[in-house]
């Protein structure tokens, strides 16, 4: 049984991969996309691929931000900026591409972090409370968007039943999402108990790391939007906080179906999010996102685990010891 679960979600992801794919297919059925599509690549000018590049660096420093808010929880100070954010961008630019698994995830982080210290329980910690942080920063800031404008959620009719696509539905939502994160607010400042839930339970952080998570969990849902949004063409461009609200429920979409990198469920639902952009504009917009925030990144973080493996190796191999360093204080 235990099996048949570990080839559950890879099934999962290939089907939703497919499935996206034939979808797409007849989306742009009868165009000349390759060609079309490169047209519009080459007419962004370069200042806006410059502030996609700027966006991306605003994202993966607010993922940087994460392991660091984790480790503040965890009472850690002894690791460097330069090391958090290196582990941290090489963890994520793996498992954007790969896929949360414990390889690109846990494993990745445990070489790097343990080398520094950390135990496998506090790695463990760390790990779950960076997805904690990137999931309140997802229904902070849709709580944010569906209560401003509950239509947006219009832009989907046709393609999700029409419950989930009314106003009112998208408002309600909205405000249960900020009743969530007022109450997390009030639990973290009143020192509420642990929320438990069976096995579960939930300890509210100190104020100090609630304050950061509140600024750092949107920053990078910002940034990563805003590589799209400098990447669509000026006409027809419905404007960032409609090009946010896209990018966080095709975003959602596609971590949902278990996808790699969302590939194929990105697209397909961002591209019926925008119905007022020309779909090929849309789709070049869309690969300027994977190649910044995909694609460059990935190549960088297989360089930096190439080289620390190198490191550990020679270290082996020499019989050096690591480097005496004081336990954390947890």
């Amino acid at each position: 049984m235990k099996k048949l679960a570990e080839y559950f979600w890879p099934v999962i992801g290939l089907a939703a991969v497919i499935g996206s794919f034939y979808l797409l297919y007849h989306e742009f059925q009868g165009e000349s996309v390759g060609t079309e599509v490169w047209a519009y690549l080459r007419a962004i000018p370069a200042s806006d691929y410059f502030f996609a590049a700027l966006s991306t660096l605003l994202a993966y420093a607010a993922l940087a931000w994460y392991d660091r808010i984790a480790l503040l929880h965890l009472g850690v100070t002894h690791i460097s900026w330069i090391f958090i954010s290196v582990c941290s961008f090489t963890t994520y630019a793996l498992s954007h591409n790969i896929g949360a698994s414990v390889f690109s995830g846990a494993m990745v982080r445990y070489r790097a972090y343990s080398s520094k210290g950390l135990t496998a329980t506090q790695v463990a910690t760390l790990v779950v409370l960076c997805s904690y942080t990137f999931a309140f920063g997802n229904v902070l800031l849709g709580g944010l968007l569906l209560t401003y404008d509950p239509t947006m959620m219009q832009r989907l009719a046709g393609f999700l039943p029409d419950v989930f696509t009314h106003p009112h539905t998208a408002r309600t939502v909205g405000l249960l999402c900020l009743g969530f994160v007022a109450v997390y607010i009030v639990g973290s400042l009143m020192h509420f108990r642990p929320f438990r839930f069976g096995k579960f339970e939930i300890t509210y952080p100190r104020p100090a790391v609630m304050v950061q998570q509140l600024f750092a969990a949107p920053a990078e849902l910002i940034g990563a939007a805003g590589i799209i949004y400098f990447a669509l063409p000026e006409q027809g461009n419905p404007g960032y906080i409609v090009v946010l609200a896209a990018f966080l429920l095709s975003f959602s979409a596609a971590l949902v179906s278990h996808a790699p990198g969302g590939l194929g469920v990105f697209e397909l639902v961002f591209i019926n999010l925008m119905p007022d952009v020309p779909r090929l504009q849309v789709l070049a917009a869309l690969l300027v996102w994977r190649l910044f925030y995909l694609i460059v990144p990935l190549l960088a973080a297989l360089v930096v685990v190439g080289l620390f493996e190198r490191k550990k190796l020679v270290e082996k191999l020499r019989g050096e010891p690591r480097a005496a360093e004081g336990p954390p204080q947890v």
